[in-house]
């Protein structure tokens, strides 16, 4: 929890966007930043994924907060479109080497001290702080701003990207069961389809963490509802810390049933629903709640996940998940694209039935002999 919460430690992630606005880049080059972001991500989730199975997960996390270091000090030595965009595909690249190792690294960890079943409490912790942290990073990026503006912010935050990579290196790394073969990146993707319960686990996994970009709109739904401008922060603030709640309360949820998931989804969508139309502090309560029920049933589908997984591909079929994820994420801008919070509830409520399909189909696990077969 302690490395969750430092790697989000960075005051630059309330302030990035500002960066690039008062650097002078306009809004066409704004969706070129954030396309390439998202591409390099999508590219480098599964090759990612691999290296850590391949080389190490512990190393995999060092070597994506260097890269995230590497990227703020590009920006903050040489504020320019150049430097943003190469800044960008370095970060996409460092969030990839740490999404799939992440969970892999933490659920052996727990395995190897025979406490595999209390992965979805730790990911629902870790989950919890990553979102209670923006507090005090929020605090952190208004009083560095005031002292020294973006080049302080800039430096504290490679600081701290750095800070998390060494935090990283103190993990113990166990050995996971079966060893990959080497240099075979088609291996580890059939590994994680070739089992009918685990690539509709995936597939679930996907599309529920896709939803999760819906959080991109909340600043822009709180003013849609009458929130005052100055009082966005503090509101977006409020459900971050709601969806923290859900989080925590959903890993320690032990099994919950997929039915029982899908029903929560499925009111975390009726709750986005009735924000239109409902005055402000209403709808900024049925926000929180329904991101907290999300949140639950996220973290809930992500311990399955990782029941069904065994033999030496963890981080990779994790990977896979997390490249499907930001696939998903797409349908979420599209539906905001077309109505707003209105056309998101209703993806949301269509989803809710792939968790019955997805986590309820059977829940037998990959076998080990399997995964070292070609």
């Amino acid at each position: 929890m302690g490395w969750a919460a430092l790697s989000e430690l960075v005051p630059l992630y309330p302030l990035y966007a500002l960066l690039f606005l008062d650097t002078g880049l306009s809004d066409a080059q704004l969706s070129l930043l954030f396309a390439a972001w998202s591409l390099t991500a999508l590219l480098a989730e599964v090759p990612a994924g691999l290296l850590a199975d391949m080389w190490s997960r512990r190393g995999s996390l060092v070597l994506g907060g260097c890269l995230q270091a590497a990227a703020f000090a590009l920006w903050t030595a040489l504020p320019s479109f150049g430097a943003f965009l190469a800044g960008f595909v370095i970060w996409g690249v460092g969030g990839a080497c740490t999404s799939g190792a992440a969970e892999a690294l933490v659920h052996d960890g727990l395995a190897d001290v025979g406490a595999a079943e209390s992965f979805a409490r730790v990911n629902g912790a870790m989950t919890a702080a990553e979102l209670l942290v923006q507090v005090p990073t929020a605090l952190a990026a208004t009083g560095l701003y005031a002292l020294g503006g973006y080049r302080l912010v800039g430096w504290v935050s490679v600081l701290a990207c750095l800070a998390a990579a060494a935090l990283a290196l103190r993990f113990p790394e166990p050995r996971p069961a079966g060893e990959p073969e080497e240099g075979s990146l088609r291996t580890g993707l059939v590994l994680a389809v070739r089992r009918p319960a685990l690539l509709v686990a995936v597939v679930a996994v996907a599309l529920v963490g896709g939803l999760d970009g819906m959080e991109e709109f909340f600043p822009v739904l709180a003013v849609e509802r009458g929130v005052p401008p100055a009082a966005v922060p503090a509101a977006v603030l409020a459900v971050a810390l709601a969806g923290a709640a859900g989080a925590a309360l959903g890993g320690r949820v032990d099994r919950p049933r997929a039915g029982t998931l899908a029903v929560l989804l499925a009111a975390s969508g009726a709750g986005l629903l009735l924000i239109r139309g409902a005055p402000p502090g209403v709808a900024l309560a049925l926000l929180a709640a329904a991101y907290g029920l999300y949140l639950a049933v996220l973290v809930a589908a992500e311990a399955e996940l990782q029941r069904r997984i065994s033999g030496p591909y963890r981080a990779t079929v994790t990977s896979v998940a997390g490249a499907g994820t930001e696939l998903a994420s797409l349908l979420v801008f599209l539906a905001w694209a077309v109505d707003g919070i209105f056309a998101v509830a209703l993806l949301v409520l269509a989803v809710a039935p792939v968790v019955v399909g997805g986590l309820g189909a059977g829940a037998q696990r990959w076998p080990a002999a399997r995964a070292r077969r070609r």
